[in-house]
């Protein structure tokens, strides 16, 4: 019999903060799989490693950051033949995640090249979202309020229309793209509701007011708006 794929979420970054199924997952694989960029330690698995079984085999899916995306996709074909070929061997195999599997996850584009031929099971995990309001102590949302989740590469006046239909927003993968962001908020008045959060739970962790945000910021930010009264008051 074939072993089955699993999805795993990992959270954030803070080890701590991965789920009791993950930590059992992972534990229970007898292959685990997971992203690096070329020649360097994958994020990923620097937040499992405490809870890899000793022995297990270990599949690096090399992933090259271009905006390209058949390098990218290359490299997830060639991950899920990998894969493919441990699956059809009987063993169960674990992809670390970080974050969420299916919430811009990387798991999302295996997940599509293996499901329809292996049994599939998805472990949710803590997103960066959830993480960096968590970590500003920011209430996101109430009663019928909407929350949008933007992509900092979305053109910006694109972006000021969701902006503006949203009740708060958080805008990821910032990055390079920050001062255009915050060119946006000011132009609509929201720069002072703005707030800068990078590398939640870890270590390197930095929460502050947009206007003191580094430009550009690393791959691993967040700016997370608010634009109502605070309804749970």
């Amino acid at each position: 019999m074939s072993g089955t794929l699993i999805g795993v979420g990992l959270g954030p970054g803070d080890p701590d903060l991965m789920t009791l199924a993950a930590v059992r997952a992972i534990g229970g694989a007898q292959v685990v799989a997971y992203p690096a960029l070329p020649a360097t330690p994958s994020f990923a698995r620097s937040i499992a490693a405490a809870h890899i079984a000793p022995g297990a085999y270990e599949i690096v899916i090399e992933v090259p950051m271009t905006r390209a995306r058949e390098p990218a996709q290359a490299a997830y074909d060639l991950g899920a033949e990998r894969i493919s070929e441990a699956l059809s061997s009987g063993s169960d195999v674990a992809v670390l995640c970080e974050g969420d599997p299916l919430f811009y996850g990387s798991f999302m584009y295996l997940h599509a090249r293996l499901a329809p031929r292996f049994a599939t099971r998805i472990i949710p995990g803590v997103t960066s979202v959830t993480a960096s309001a968590a970590r500003a102590a920011i209430p996101l949302t109430a009663r019928n309020e909407v929350l949008t989740v933007i992509p900092g590469p979305l053109p910006s006046a694109e972006m000021a229309a969701r902006i503006e239909a949203a009740d708060a927003v958080a805008i990821m993968k910032v990055g390079r793209h920050l001062s255009r962001i915050r060119d946006v908020l000011s132009t609509m008045g929201l720069a002072a509701r703005a707030t800068y959060v990078e590398r939640a739970t870890l270590a390197e962790e930095r929460i502050l007011p947009l206007s003191e945000a580094p430009d550009p910021a690393p791959y691993f930010s967040m700016i997370l708006v608010t634009k109502g009264a605070d309804p749970w008051l």
